[in-house]
């Protein structure tokens, strides 16, 4: 394919966890920039409004923050495919945001953008009950540079973060399978659904990461030097993601699911779209997390009534590791308005179950209740209010009726035996190589993805793009990671 015509293609696809971005050492324990209390607090929130959300914010949750806290909140909605633009876009701009939501495994790149201002004394002042409830070892992972810039919001279940994939348990079952465990068995899946379903749509995502997985020669741990970097747990070092004998066979793999006639264009051209496209009701699988199957169920359902999903581990005879870089944080950024009440908010979310509940779910007896330490919902279609999966606390989480005692028990047990990454804690500093990251991040956008979700053929495209990043600085940028890593682990 024409370079032009795929770079064209590429631009806008990757996610903000794509963005090949350290950490800069910034910012003081001071209390933030503005420290007004204007009684309303914005915050930029993924996916699209509805009359449902709506109504709950301004007729049941505002009153009752209004009267405990003295707060409002107010949600600015950007959809799932233009989310992190526009949050780079309106950060960049100074808009008036006073909490906003991304991946914890982005905290650094966003201290880098300047895009999250210091808590460490907000959260001193205002966040005290939420304390008892997100341990320190949870909140450490919002910490850099010694100063705590992000709320790790999701306290569960975490270890093999990014190396699940959700698939559609009931069309596996009705092909004659029984699991998933290697990337041959995702290709037989996709195969006998294609014969099976001509009118489906194959997989919705190229799952580089489970792939990488179930391909690794070393546990492969993804940390804050961006996703170009790799930590090799058994090696202790620093690794060239892009030059590893796992993106190379990911790559492969992921083309010949394109040879094959298994995978759309899409898959990469859209790729921020990928959790969409398996809502559709007619894909295959998407990258999972534990328990992704149940946070989007309802979505799948209301266009496949009959679906039942799953989350798989590739590989599974292999250590699971813990690491920082899984789940969720949130921040408040410079340009808040009132950071004070964006902190006092998520303190009165985690100050008790009842809160807790009450945003999530609403008030008890209205669309649910409990029993049995299950929600029960009054309609099965009805998906909550605040994403669960955001908030996401093993002291208050509830499971509905509809999930199975034996996801409960995986559920509960799922950390037991996994390792704690050495990298969990490390926060790298490109200060010293910032023009490298931009070239390589720009390289990574407009040549390499592709490669690595197989749209263009590896052993064609890769030899000139790997002189490209050699040319970009990549040895340059990985001299520096190993060199802050090797200082790190002397101290650990």
């Amino acid at each position: 394919m024409n370079k032009k015509v795929l770079s064209l293609l590429m631009v806008g696809v990757l996610s903000a966890s794509m963005l090949f971005t350290g950490c800069g050492k910034s910012g003081s324990k001071n209390l933030g920039v503005n420290v007004k209390d204007t009684g309303k607090v914005v915050i930029l929130y993924p996916g699209e409004e509805t009359d449902e959300m709506s109504n709950f914010i301004k007729n049941e949750l505002n009153p009752k923050l209004k009267e405990e806290i003295g707060e409002e909140v107010e949600l600015v909605y950007k959809g799932w495919d233009q989310y992190w633009e526009q949050k780079d876009i309106m950060l960049s701009a100074g808009d008036a945001i006073d909490l906003y939501w991304d991946g914890l495994q982005d905290i650094s790149s966003m201290v880098n953008k300047k895009q999250a201002q210091p808590l460490d004394e907000l959260i001193e002042t205002y966040g005290q009950d939420m304390k008892k409830v997100i341990p320190d070892g949870q909140l450490s992972g919002g910490v850099v540079n010694g100063i705590q810039y992000g709320i790790p919001s999701a306290y569960a279940p975490s270890s093999g973060m990014f190396q699940l994939v959700c698939v559609r348990e009931d069309l596996l079952e009705e092909v004659g399978m029984t699991d998933i465990s290697t990337a041959e068995d995702l290709t037989e899946f996709a195969q006998k659904v294609a014969d099976a379903h001509p009118e489906l749509s194959g997989p919705a995502d190229v799952i580089f990461k489970p792939l990488t997985r179930y391909f690794q020669d070393e546990p492969l741990t993804w940390f804050s030097a961006g996703d170009a970097v790799v930590y090799g747990e058994t090696s202790k070092k620093a690794y060239s993601y892009f030059e590893s004998e796992a993106f190379e066979k990911v790559a492969k793999f992921n083309r010949s699911m394109y040879e094959k006639g298994l995978y759309r264009d899409e898959l990469t051209t859209n790729y921020n779209e990928r959790d969409s496209r398996m809502q559709q009701g007619t894909y295959l699988w998407v990258e999972g997390s534990i328990g992704k199957e149940n946070e989007i169920i309802n979505s799948v359902r209301a266009n496949a009534p009959d679906a039942v999903l799953k989350s798989y581990i590739l590989a599974p005879e292999q250590d699971k590791y813990i690491t920082a870089c899984g789940g969720e944080v949130l921040c408040v950024p410079y340009s808040a308005q009132n950071p004070i009440g964006a902190i006092k908010f998520v303190n009165w979310l985690y100050t008790s179950q009842e809160n807790y509940m009450f945003a999530l779910y609403g008030p008890e007896g209205e669309n649910y209740t409990v029993e049995n330490d299950r929600i029960v919902l009054k309609d099965p279609s009805f998906g909550g209010f605040f994403y669960e999966w955001m908030f996401r606390n093993a002291n208050y989480q509830m499971f509905t009726t509809d999930v199975t005692d034996e996801f409960i028990e995986l559920y509960s047990h799922w950390d037991e035996n996994a390792i704690e990454s050495d990298v969990m804690a490390f926060h790298f500093d490109n200060t010293n190589v910032k023009n490298e990251a931009t070239a390589i991040g720009e390289l990574i956008n407009t040549q390499l993805m592709p490669i690595l979700c197989g749209y263009v053929d590896y052993d064609e495209a890769f030899p000139a793009v790997q002189q490209q990043l050699k040319d970009a600085g990549i040895d340059r940028y990985m001299e520096e990671v190993n060199k802050q890593l090797e200082e790190y682990l002397k101290t650990k």
